[in-house]
């Protein structure tokens, strides 16, 4: 996608089908490092919420892409979702307002929950069609681990307020839990989020695990036996049962459509030969060019390739 700083895809989503990704914030702005992010270690923590871009700066940016490309692309859903945690941005509520006035198509936030305690955030995301939060945490000790949150921000603070805003909220609510092997994999954590759980309305409850290179090296993904275990267990679905698509770019050079997309969203050798083939490319020498590129960061994780903007 050419000349878009606040747009990507459509990319495909497990959960969303095709989704247009909209971005109010800077590169790794969140209010969390988890240890499994797949954008590396966050590079601005901060838990305060500032109008990074004006509204009118991200909304024109969909105008445009709704006039230049969105017949011809097609899309599921619009997804606020950012490089970091979108509910930091101080517009939210202007952004989704004004993304509403324009598609009738649905509009999501992904959030990893944790503002749901300023009541002023939990207002604004009730116009969302869809909310996904997270989840990962059962206790203070994993919420440190494995998230590793702002210092301001405490484990029973931020799920009292996603039960709070569960029950208040009137859209489709589907929460996800991230499991990681060895943090929150454990008998003793699935009685936790059991428990937890029976305090949460959601529409939908996912279970996953990470599937792309984490930001930590040592973060490992649990077995699928013990995703299907838990997805059991609590009600959910494992992630592994769903389908996805396929990746779109309006861009017609082959490697500047894939630059485009890996800015915002990863791809593995797999992803970006399926993209390429739907597209009459062969990947081979494509992908030998992103190798040598020093713009793109190579990661090579349980026996994949990915690709993904360096950050400096």
């Amino acid at each position: 996608m050419e000349d878009y700083r606040h747009l990507f895809g459509p990319l495909p989503s497990r959960r969303l089908g095709r989704s247009l990704g909209v971005s109010p914030l800077p590169d790794k702005t969140c209010n969390y490092s988890c240890v499994y992010c797949q954008l590396g270690r966050t590079t601005h923590m901060t838990n305060t919420r500032a109008l990074f871009y004006p509204v009118e700066e991200v909304v024109g940016e969909f105008d445009r892409w709704l006039r230049q490309e969105g017949a011809a692309a097609g899309f599921d859903v619009v997804t606020v979702v950012g490089e970091g945690e979108p509910t930091l941005y101080a517009g939210l509520g202007e952004l989704l307002a004004a993304l509403k006035e324009r598609t009738d198509k649905p509009v999501a936030v992904i959030t990893n929950s944790a503002l749901l305690t300023d009541p002023q955030v939990a207002e604004e995301l009730l116009a969302a069609d869809i909310v996904l939060p997270s989840l990962d945490a059962f206790d203070e000790e994993s919420f440190r681990r494995i998230d590793r949150p702002h210092g301001r921000l405490r484990f029973a603070a931020v799920t009292e307020a996603l039960a709070r805003f569960s029950h208040a909220y009137a859209g489709q609510l589907w929460l996800e839990i991230m499991l990681v092997e060895g943090m929150n994999d454990g008998e003793q954590a699935l009685e936790r989020f059991r428990l937890l759980l029976k305090d949460i309305r959601r529409d939908r409850l996912y279970i996953n695990t990470p599937v792309r290179p984490p930001a930590e090296p040592s973060v490992r993904p649990v077995s699928p036996d013990r995703l299907t275990a838990f997805a059991q267990a609590l009600g959910g679905v494992s992630i592994d049962a769903l389908t996805t698509g396929v990746f779109h770019s309006e861009v017609a050079d082959d490697y500047e459509a894939v630059l485009g997309i890996i800015r915002r969203h990863p791809m593995n050798q797999h992803e970006i030969s399926g993209f390429l083939e739907a597209r009459h490319t062969a990947p081979q020498p494509l992908l030998d060019r992103l190798e040598r590129d020093p713009s793109v960061e190579v990661v090579r994780y349980k026996g994949y390739v990915t690709y993904r903007h360096h950050t400096r």
